[in-house]
């Protein structure tokens, strides 16, 4: 048990090295920091987020994140090489991420939730995430820790999910009453039917009851945990250095909130995003199993595939239109 403790307490660390220690520290800070400024001061009433305002949060984030991509570079011992994996994971997790922004897009829409409220919901649901890939990290550091062939496994199940993604046509349905955590909550705990102005637990009748909202946010961490399996290992097959799979995810996760204010709208453009997504988990896979082979390829190609691969699919997506856009355009100069 202690041997496992010092792994979770320390593995963040590598070689327990001071200087990632102080930089976690900052990360930490910074984390801390704007959440507190976030819904104790920014946003303390609930209202609607502006384009405007979730373009600027945005790029802020994308900046902060940047910045400590620097900090690392400048100041970790794991020097330029470590600046480019933490950029690498930091990449594909805000890729994937894009799909997770669609699926919470669904969910709020199934349940009518009111735009005013999807910041809360989105922040509490963003602070979960914190916690569970957390959680995740650590725990899968541990298990690479005793078991070192569990990287092998993930680089299997990345070519899968790069395979399966590939050939999914895109069409998100939720379906709630199917997920089995929903169905408990439903099942063992009082819910009511209002809304009670975006509280999530309130009392009726002299008993606490919990409200529609509050069932939205546990759906909100399922799915998250849900994209968490793709992104996770994946990061390990970037980096098997917990500070980086850790600061990189969480910026990124921290800048979804306001990217999905700024792509709610647009995001459906994006159509081949998904296919670059699986074209990079299978390439990171793939490079994972080649390491059984002693072949090894190279940190700075990983983040130059990532990004080609990014772009591309964002250029295409703009330039190219969908097959059906195609047709109906056709048909409208035709007429």
């Amino acid at each position: 048990m202690s041997s496992l403790m010092n792994i979770l307490l320390f593995s963040l660390f590598r070689n327990q090295s001071s200087r990632e220690t102080i930089l976690f520290g900052v990360f930490a800070i910074i984390i801390i920091l704007f959440l507190v400024l976030d819904l104790g001061i920014f946003h303390k009433q609930a209202r609607k987020i502006s384009t405007k305002s979730a373009l600027y949060q945005s790029i802020f984030w994308v900046i902060i994140s940047t910045l400590f991509g620097f900090f690392i570079y400048k100041y970790d011992n794991s020097g330029a090489e470590g600046a480019v994996e933490y950029f690498s994971a930091y990449l594909t997790e805000y890729a994937l991420s894009v799909d997770n922004i669609f699926v919470i897009l669904l969910i709020l829409k199934y349940f009518r939730v009111k735009e005013e409220y999807y910041h809360k919901t989105l922040f509490w649901g963003i602070l979960g995430a914190i916690v569970f890939r957390g959680i995740f990290i650590f725990v899968g550091a541990y298990l690479i820790h005793q078991f070192h062939w569990i990287l092998y496994m993930f680089g299997v199940f990345l070519i899968y999910s790069g395979i399966r993604i590939y050939f999914e046509d895109g069409d998100e349905k939720i379906e709630p009453d199917k997920n089995p955590i929903m169905k408990f909550c439903r099942r063992y705990l009082p819910i009511s039917k209002d809304d009670h102005g975006g509280m999530f637990i309130v009392k009726e009748a002299g008993r606490v009851v919990f409200t529609p909202l509050f069932l939205v946010i546990i759906l909100i961490e399922t799915t998250d945990l849900i994209f968490a399996v793709d992104s996770i290992p994946a990061a390990f097959a970037i980096t098997q250095n917990e500070f980086l799979i850790y600061t990189s995810n969480i910026f990124a996760v921290m800048g979804l909130r306001a990217m999905f204010f700024l792509l709610a709208g647009i995001i459906d453009k994006f159509y081949l995003l998904q296919k670059g997504l699986s074209i990079i988990l299978f390439f990171i896979g793939a490079k994972m199993l080649l390491e059984i082979f002693d072949i090894d390829v190279n940190v700075y190609l990983s983040f130059a595939v990532i990004i080609a691969t990014l772009t591309l699919s964002i250029i295409f997506s703009v330039i190219v239109p969908r097959k059906g856009e195609a047709e109906e355009a056709e048909e409208e100069s035709k007429g």
